[in-house]
């Protein structure tokens, strides 16, 4: 499968900060790749060079076959863009934003109108179409933003924290719009600060820091870097919060963590190894107030990878 989204070597600077420092992306068609990383990590710079929004002081980069300072303007023609601010014209009605840039698009005006209304049903604006886009709310206007990055049917997306300010309905219904978009060959670039977005969504999750990816692969992958299983349990007195720790000793694969009078023990073996420890803590007579098996989180990689300084 070809690279849609091929990054490499960008780099770009203000004065003596650094963006980006070395930023290596490459996308196959039809998939997502997601952008996870603390602010000011590289990642809308990123997203603002390979839309020709930027131009990097370095390296080089292609979407779609085109490279993105050579062939800046047909580039555009085949790329949506969403950023994490809403660009809609607050004077147009959400019909008219949406007719205005199929028109732009060179869709003709009855192809604009008809696209038009299918996305602000797609996106449930259908009741806002004929009201100016000023009186809409801080999610409608998302929602709005969103659309218009779709009224060309892009073969690439860029979407910039896509979901920033939108309640738990309009993100799922975002989700689905996404998944159907990628469903039929779309490819997606995807930065978000919902790691469940990332989970949900991406075929592969970039981890940027300082500038730079720090960690690349699968939702699965990136977990099995901070860790396998954990036993997570809670206890009634600080006594037994020592047993605990004495008795299930060697059954753990790692340190344990204390928290209060709760604790997490990294096992190996999944729910065998939650099994044995309830029989254990049972044969000692520990009183255990609640007990589960738990996988690492996005949030765990998260936290665990960006807190280190990437290598140099």
């Amino acid at each position: 499968m070809p690279d849609a989204i091929v990054a490499e070597g960008l780099v770009k600077t203000y004065g003596e900060v650094v963006a980006l420092d070395g930023m290596d992306l490459a996308v196959p068609e039809g998939t997502v790749l997601g952008l996870l990383g603390p602010n000011g990590a590289g990642k809308t710079t990123t997203v603002r060079i390979l839309t020709t929004l930027l131009t990097p002081d370095a390296g080089r980069a292609t979407v779609a076959g085109l490279d993105v300072v050579r062939d800046a303007a047909r580039l555009r023609a085949r790329i949506g863009v969403s950023g994490q601010y809403a660009a809609v014209d607050d004077h147009l009605t959400g019909l008219e934003n949406l007719e205005m840039i199929g028109r732009l698009h060179h869709l003709g005006a009855g192809r604009s109108r008809a696209r038009a209304r299918e996305l602000l049903e797609r996106f449930g604006l259908t009741d806002a179409a004929g009201r100016p886009a000023q009186g809409y709310s801080g999610g409608m206007r998302r929602r709005l933003d969103l659309a218009g990055a779709l009224v060309a049917a892009p073969p690439v997306l860029f979407l910039d924290e896509p979901t920033t300010g939108l309640d738990p309905r309009a993100r799922a219904g975002l989700w689905d719009v996404i998944a159907e978009l990628v469903g039929t060959g779309t490819t997606v670039l995807l930065t978000t600060q919902y790691l469940e977005e990332a989970d949900r969504l991406a075929d592969r999750i970039a981890v940027v820091d300082h500038g730079r990816v720090i960690a690349l692969g699968t939702a699965d992958e990136l977990k099995s870097q901070v860790g396998g299983d954990r036993i997570e349990l809670s206890v009634t007195s600080a006594e037994d919060l020592a047993s605990a720790v004495r008795v299930l000793a060697p059954l753990s694969t790692g340190e344990p963590r204390r928290d209060a009078l709760r604790l997490t023990i990294p096992v190996a073996g999944g729910a065998s190894a939650l099994t044995e420890a309830l029989v254990r803590l049972a044969a000692e007579q520990i009183t255990v107030r609640d007990a589960g098996l738990r996988r690492p989180t996005l949030d765990d990689v998260f936290l665990a990878l960006t807190a280190k300084e990437p290598a140099s």
